[in-house]
């Protein structure tokens, strides 16, 4: 039975000031990026500070200053946790699609990324980069390419040669763009929109993958 490869090990984003690596430090960070999609939610990236994060999650402002420079940094460090836990969850889902099934395996990343849209607080405005920040966490859908590119070619059992990157890499692109028509607006994505770019991703990968 296929063993499905262990995540790559998390890296700490470049932005973030010092990497925690007592566990109470590491909670104190959890609560920290946890109060951050919560504000996030309630006011939006331009109207996100510290200091509200800092009451939020019930720390000194200076535990906030501890990890972040700023707000920017926050916001990028958990958009970095985001892409990390979205890794994982496509992960997990792909285990329960038949090998070589790439259908099921693509609309196993759309589903999840579907599904952080819909559950995960602060998604919806930062969910692999920063808004208005494009220095924050450049190439977002690059990394997030790559991620699924890699996961894709361990489940189908091919290489992770340029044309499959490619053809993520455009997916990618282009359901962004369709999504982000499909959720303006409408927090639960409108339907039809979101069937019109499951079908678009569909159509194009079958060109390289059928």
């Amino acid at each position: 039975m296929h063993q499905p490869k262990p995540p790559r090990e998390p890296k700490a984003p470049a932005s973030m000031r010092r990497v925690p690596v007592q566990e109470r430090s590491a909670e104190r960070l959890t609560r920290i990026l946890d109060a951050c999609a919560a504000v996030l939610d309630e006011v939006g990236y331009e109207n996100l500070t510290t200091r509200a994060v800092a009451l939020r999650a019930g720390v000194p402002i200076g535990s906030v200053y501890r990890f972040f420079g700023n707000k920017r940094a926050l916001a990028d460090a958990l958009a970095h946790r985001n892409l990390d836990r979205y890794a994982e969850r496509v992960a997990a889902r792909m285990a329960d699609v038949g090998r070589g099934d790439w259908r099921g395996a693509v609309d196993a990343a759309f589903d999840e990324y579907l599904a952080m849209m819909r559950t995960v607080p602060g998604f919806g405005l930062v969910d692999f980069g920063v808004p208005s920040a494009p220095d924050a966490m450049p190439d977002a859908n690059e990394q997030v390419a790559d991620r699924v590119a890699a996961l894709l070619a361990d489940h189908l059992d091919r290489p992770l040669e340029g044309r499959l990157r490619r053809t993520v890499a455009v997916g990618v692109e282009a359901v962004d763009a369709v999504l982000q028509l499909a959720f303006r607006g409408r927090p639960g994505g409108d339907p039809h929109l979101v069937e019109e770019a499951r079908t678009l991703l569909h159509a194009y990968f079958a060109r390289t993958l059928d």
